[in-house]
């Protein structure tokens, strides 16, 4: 077999790792993908974006604009996710995190780790173009999980992580975003963690707010509220055995 043949005709375990790598385009919450928009994306000729896109369709994890031709996530993805957020007990997070951002004002968002990633999986709404998935580093969610890894993960180095874990929580300065919140503002977060009775963290709680409503000064006290919240779900979220003993 020639090296041309094994690239028109990818082993079974490669036509699943493109398949997946067309779902994953999709991470960026951005406008529906024609099918050279794929091929950009995935570094593949069109006619393969195409059929790997149309194989999906037909199989319900994407679907396509009659209009425009261009593709979305389909009913499938729709049902895995939902299914997938019932069996984790996310349900039971939403309104302990609506409840958190009425109080503070701020966005509140639980998020986990997915490999290199944090990914967000319940609170706020999702900007466009934003997505859900953060490299771990570069958010405070994501040094929170650094920090805390759980048994199956190794404990990343550096000073920064350490400090988070002498402090309890982590701290992000985004930059200014023309039209976030209302106006040309950067946003505040501290991000603490959902842990369980080995002292891992499962999950990552954070707020979110402008530093007019996130001050230097209430800054103990949105910690405060957030450990509040991060304490009651790890009672919701985490099997008894797993929750950590109640403090005195």
């Amino acid at each position: 077999m020639t090296e041309a043949t094994t690239v028109r005709t990818p082993t079974g375990a490669q036509a699943v790792q493109r398949a997946l790598e067309v779902l994953h385009s999709f991470h960026d919450n951005g406008p529906d993908l024609s099918a050279s928009d794929l091929s950009r994306r995935l570094g593949l000729p069109v006619s393969t974006a195409h059929r790997l896109a149309r194989t999906l369709v037909g199989a319900g994890f994407l679907e396509q604009d009659v209009r425009t031709a261009r593709y979305r996530l389909g009913p499938a993805m729709t049902e895995l996710g939902r299914l997938s957020y019932h069996q984790r007990g996310l349900h039971l997070a939403a309104p302990e995190l609506a409840d958190l951002a009425a109080r503070t004002g701020a966005v509140a968002d639980l998020a986990l780790r997915s490999g290199p990633h944090a990914v967000i999986v319940a609170g706020g709404p999702v900007p466009p173009m934003a997505g859900l998935r953060r490299p771990l580093r570069s958010t405070a969610p994501g040094r929170v999980l650094l920090a805390w890894p759980g048994s199956d993960e190794h404990a990343a180095p550096g000073e920064e992580l350490a400090d988070v874990r002498a402090d309890g929580f982590a701290r992000e300065e985004s930059e200014t975003v023309p039209g976030a919140y209302g106006a040309a503002y950067g946003t505040r977060t501290l991000a603490v963690p959902v842990l369980d009775r080995a002292g891992h963290a499962r999950f990552a709680l954070s707020l979110r707010a402008a530093p007019s409503v996130m001050t230097d000064e209430r800054a103990a006290w949105f910690l405060a509220q957030a450990r509040a919240c991060a304490q009651a779900l790890e009672i919701l979220l985490l099997p008894p055995a797993e929750r950590r003993p109640p403090t005195a």
